[in-house]
């Protein structure tokens, strides 16, 4: 048994979390079709978009999180519109201009990120929300800093996307305080291209 699966059986981390607001605001403007949900534990990301029509394959190491995150896509009635691969994501094999929306939460895919964005159709969109080295005192996330984003990396490794959103804040969930980035990019390229109208509260 992996430390995932054990932290995933001892319900350190809860077994069906709502997706990110910014990932809701800006699934209109996403294409239709297939997605990738990277590093998916419990299925947070996969379970969200299978509801919302998309046939979603969600990659994880821990055969626990997957176990669970089958469970919630039977709860939800979309147990067909999911394919969960347990896998290793240091050399799982990302199918190249497979997936029309690809998101990643809470896993830095320190060296698999080209291969992630390589993964993408053509306008096909990402998203990703991690955490970040920061001074400020905060409640969980990776222990080290080799496993969060320094200011502006995220930003610069999708700079060969089209950026439509990007911030870098903290947040305070549950009484738990993090300092979190998140980006929403689309696989174009070009000086003149269309912008989606995004409602923000």
């Amino acid at each position: 048994m992996t430390t995932w699966d054990e932290r995933f059986r001892e319900g350190e981390y809860p077994t069906a979390p709502d997706p990110s607001p910014v990932l809701r605001r800006y699934l209109d403007a996403c294409p239709d079709g297939r997605a990738l949900d990277v590093a998916t534990g419990t299925g947070r990301n996969a379970v969200f978009l299978a509801t919302e029509g998309y046939d979603v394959d969600g990659v994880d190491q821990s055969k626990e999180g997957l176990r669970i995150a089958r469970e919630n896509a039977r709860d939800r009635g979309v147990a067909d519109r999911a394919n969960w691969i347990q896998a290793d994501l240091t050399d799982y094999d990302f199918p190249p201009e497979t997936y029309d929306l690809i998101t990643n939460s809470y896993y830095r895919a320190v060296d698999r990120f080209p291969d992630i964005k390589e993964a993408l159709k053509p306008g096909g969109m990402l998203f990703v929300q991690h955490h970040l080295r920061t001074d400020d005192p905060v409640d969980g996330g990776p222990s080290g800093d080799r496993y969060r984003y320094a200011a502006n990396e995220l930003l610069h490794a999708c700079l060969d996307l089209t950026v439509l959103h990007y911030a870098e804040r903290t947040q305070v969930r549950d009484d738990r305080r993090a300092a979190i980035v998140e980006i929403v990019a689309r696989n174009s390229s070009g000086h003149h291209q269309s912008y989606p109208r995004i409602e923000w509260e």
